[in-house]
């Protein structure tokens, strides 16, 4: 019997875990993935939010316009709403951007956690994959690279306001100059500089978030 226990403890390591160290690393697995649930939940329901003031606004501006005509009232209508939205946009692309972080340091938790248990039950490799960082994506079917910028939440929403903007400044352009080409060009514009404004604030976020160190053990390249 005590050649039996020298082999479990050989195989685990050399050092058995105590049963409170093994409740609290389960406990605290699970808080974390209830916390990116969280997360996800969040940012998609702002995201929806967003999108369906978009949608209903957009619907009133054209009402108004199948009421009144492009007149003034119009006009006036649509510099209130466009703008509104687009600040609309803004504010939940920062609250998308910050959940998403969140989510990506619960999920290296939850990472740390896993080599807690490779390192004391070794036997689990061929149960439960070990995935390297730079592999993650990968193996999820995520190409990674500069295209995936725009497919997180943040950066669909960044695109739609990039869109709202830039409609903003071609109809305040539209007031000014009554010349399509000078509002179409100032549109464009705006919402390219928009865009990638919201794209590198992202990009930055993501840079300062992957080199934080949340474990004192972490190197910091």
């Amino acid at each position: 019997m005590a050649n039996n226990e020298s082999e479990d403890q050989a195989k685990s390591g050399g050092d058995v875990p105590p049963p409170a160290a093994v409740s609290f690393v389960t406990t605290e697995h699970f808080t974390l993935q209830g916390a990116r649930s969280s997360t996800i939940a969040e940012a998609t329901g702002r995201a929806s939010m967003f999108l369906g003031a978009v949608s209903g606004g957009l619907v009133g501006l054209g009402l108004v316009a199948t009421a009144t005509g492009v007149g003034a009232t119009f006009y006036a209508f649509g510099l209130i709403l466009l703008p509104t939205l687009a600040f609309v946009g803004l504010v939940t692309f920062s609250r998308a951007l910050q959940s998403g972080i969140e989510d990506y340091n619960y999920a290296h938790r939850i990472a740390r956690l896993r080599g807690y248990y490779f390192r004391y039950a070794p036997g689990m490799v061929d149960y439960l994959v070990s995935v390297p960082p730079e592999q993650r994506l990968t193996m999820k079917g995520l190409r990674g690279g500069p295209w995936q910028k725009f497919v997180t939440v943040a950066g669909m929403v960044s695109v739609v306001t990039a869109g709202l903007a830039g409609s903003a400044a071609g109809l305040f352009a539209t007031v000014l100059s009554r010349q399509l080409l000078i509002a179409a060009l100032a549109g464009v514009l705006v919402a390219v500089g928009v865009l990638v404004g919201m794209i590198s604030i992202q990009t930055a976020a993501w840079h300062r978030a992957r080199k934080a160190s949340l474990f004192a053990d972490e190197q910091i390249s």
